[in-house]
């Protein structure tokens, strides 16, 4: 049997229930997968997992069920649903698109790689997703689980990211025109279920006849990776002023890391250490300012330690906020307004 004929037949038997998918069986029978559905799922998914990603995916399909009621939804609204999902600029996106789609294609998505590929915010792996599970186009969808199989499948010794090319290469020589939305969906769920980062499920796998890597005798040393770069370290003070049971935040600029956002007021995150006088120098009141520790954060490109300034009092130009509605700030905030408003005693 091919590798496309075990693969799909397993998938057939084993593919993950998931809140965005239709499964093979009802695929077969006719049942086709909403596009706004699996477009807001691959977007969510880019830099998250599957259990981090369901709830918010089922709490926006709840509230906005269609790309039209999306696409009239308040900025706001969709930013502080998104809060959690980290990497904001992809929200701001979000709404772009459906708003494309809802004004320019009268609330229907494209059904062709090249016409999802128009909206923006839709880069090549998320316009092929769409288009191959959506519409069963034959689309080539390479994301981080497919590079792996490919990686083991064809024992790739050239290290990531340098290797994506060719891993893309491969995986576009396996596309066909039958039953292509399975086929992409069935190279994610074994990436994602069996041919996993570390210790991979060699003896489940419907494909172990046909990997390379697997006869080296030491598939989990595929992909090859270079050496990572150590990502640098930043400094900021967030400050956590109070009124009562208020706390003042701000908006951040439109533009940029967590743009758009509400959040703590900051200083600049910069290399070096804030002083206690470019601390005070930085707050945003003249008002009696404590220290109450400190947290630590990762992003994708650095690292930040967050000096916590705590005070009661009042300032000019803030957003006061009830202490119960924090939940929706981003996740760095959020960790700091609970230590602030924890620590002080």
């Amino acid at each position: 049997m091919s590798l496309r004929a075990q693969l799909l037949s397993w998938y057939d038997a084993n593919a993950r229930d998931l809140a965005w998918r239709v499964g093979p069986g009802h695929h077969a029978a006719g049942v086709r997968a909403d596009p706004y559905r699996v477009w807001l799922s691959e977007v969510m998914l880019q830099q998250t997992t599957v259990p981090h990603a369901t709830p918010y995916f089922l709490k926006f399909t709840a509230r906005w069920p269609t790309v039209n009621e999306l696409a009239a939804a308040p900025d706001e609204d969709v930013m502080a649903a998104w809060a959690g999902l980290g990497y904001y600029a992809r929200a701001r996106n979000l709404l772009a698109c459906a708003r494309a789609v809802a004004k320019d294609h009268g609330g229907v998505f494209p059904d062709t790689e090249e016409g999802l590929r128009s909206l923006p915010g839709l880069g090549p792996y998320t316009a092929a997703a769409v288009a191959a599970i959506a519409f069963d186009r034959p689309a080539n969808v390479v994301d981080g689980n497919v590079e792996r199989v490919m990686s083991r499948l064809f024992a790739v010794e050239q290290p990531l990211p340098d290797a994506k090319p060719e891993l893309k290469r491969l995986a576009a020589a396996l596309v066909a025109e039958d039953r292509p939305g399975d086929w992409a969906q069935a190279l994610m769920d074994l990436g994602a279920t069996i041919c996993r980062p570390k210790s991979p499920l060699c003896e489940r796998c419907p494909v172990i006849d046909h990997c390379a890597a697997f006869a080296t005798g030491a598939p989990e040393s595929y992909p090859r990776r270079a050496a990572k770069a150590e990502r640098p370290h930043r400094h900021g003070v967030a400050y956590v002023l109070t009124r009562g049971d208020e706390v003042a935040l701000v908006r951040r600029p439109p533009k940029g890391l967590l743009g758009g956002m509400l959040a703590l007021p900051t200083s600049d995150w910069r290399a070096e250490r804030w002083s206690d006088a470019e601390a005070l120098a930085a707050a945003p009141a003249d008002v009696d300012w404590r220290g109450v520790g400190e947290v630590e954060h990762g992003f994708t490109h650095f690292t930040l330690t967050l000096r916590l300034l705590r005070a009661e009092g009042d300032a000019d130009g803030v957003i006061w906020r009830p202490r119960r509605d924090l939940d929706a700030l981003p996740s760095v905030f959020l960790k700091a307004a609970r230590a602030g408003l924890t620590n002080l005693l």
